[in-house]
């Protein structure tokens, strides 16, 4: 069994961040990563731009500089990668946190796919990309049917449908069409989202109008099956005919996760019982970091915001000495 000071579940920017700041107080920890670090990013669409600035994407006091006002997904890997390097950062990549124990008051054991672990400190920045927010509709489990979008080119000449009406939807269906598919967007709402960047939606709009896009307001989705989709509006089924769906539908963090550690999490809004101030949860020991602690809500904390949990965490372990 491996001792560790502090152990951190999750290598995305909050989770590295928090790890930077443990190591400025004298407290080394081990951050654990089921994939590679800032999964989340690598896994965004090839051609992401973010919505934030890259000053607001540092960590560490490390400078994020780019030509661009906005950076670029390759670009925040490679900041990223950067940031460890320079910080010593202790990653184990590619390894899972199976579950966490409660051993006595003041520790707790780590169980991984390939080790078990003891530590004082355990930081949930397990963020929440993984978990799709699913249709529950017949259909879903088709091989054709995606949760995230990578890139276009695999889809020319093909019949497409996006599914959502947010900043994911709308990019995906921007690449689709660049790429030389047919795209037709379902969207429940009955108008365009306030929440889609003010940037894209004037390009968006100009495709819809031109007929390039096909674009379908309170569209809710009640079948998908090999070669169609099928859809309800205003009371009647429409049929499109279609080769690929993306359901970009958001996603939200693994509560059973936390659950299982003996942290409460408000059923109806998904967020963690925790203190604002601290960053610790209802079993102490046990910090959050991230987008976790927002719940459902995924707009309410982004690395921007996320990336200072874990000061907040390293002044509480401080208070405690």
């Amino acid at each position: 069994m491996n001792r560790e000071d502090a152990i951190i579940v999750g290598g995305g920017p909050c989770g590295l961040a928090a790890a930077i700041s443990l190591k400025e107080i004298g407290i080394n920890p081990l951050v654990i990563e089921k994939g590679n670090i800032v999964n989340a990013i690598y896994h965004y669409p090839t051609h992401q731009t973010f919505f934030s600035t890259s000053e607001k994407l540092e960590i560490g006091n490390v400078p994020f500089i780019t030509e661009n006002y906005k950076p670029k997904r390759n670009q925040a890997l490679s900041y990223y990668r950067e940031v460890v390097k320079r910080k010593e950062l202790r990653i184990n990549s590619f390894e899972k946190v199976l579950q966490v124990d409660k051993q006595s008051e003041q520790e707790f054991v780590v169980e991984t796919d390939k080790a078990v672990y003891t530590a004082p400190v355990v930081i949930v920045a397990t963020g929440y990309y993984d978990h799709p927010n699913y249709l529950n509709i017949p259909g879903e489990e088709l091989p054709k049917v995606a949760h995230y979008f990578k890139e276009a080119h695999p889809f020319f000449d093909k019949d497409v449908a996006v599914i959502g009406g947010k900043n994911s939807s709308v990019d995906a269906a921007l690449e689709l069409v660049k790429a030389g598919a047919r795209v037709t967007v379902l969207y429940r709402g009955s108008e365009y989202s306030q929440s889609i960047k003010p940037w894209i939606l004037p390009e968006f709009d100009s495709l819809v109008r031109n007929e390039k896009i096909k674009m379908e307001f309170e569209a809710h989705i009640k079948e998908i099956t090999k070669d169609a989709v099928i859809y309800t509006k205003n009371g009647q089924d429409h049929t499109i005919k279609n080769d690929f769906v993306f359901a970009m539908t958001g996603y939200h963090p693994d509560h059973s996760f936390l659950t299982k550690m003996g942290v409460n999490v408000d059923e109806e809004t998904g967020r963690p019982h925790f203190n604002p101030e601290t960053m610790e949860t209802n079993v102490k020991g046990i910090f959050i970091a991230g987008v976790i602690a927002a719940g459902n809500n995924a707009n309410e904390i982004f690395i921007e915001n996320g990336r200072f949990h874990g000061d907040l965490i390293a002044q509480a372990l401080i208070n405690r000495r």
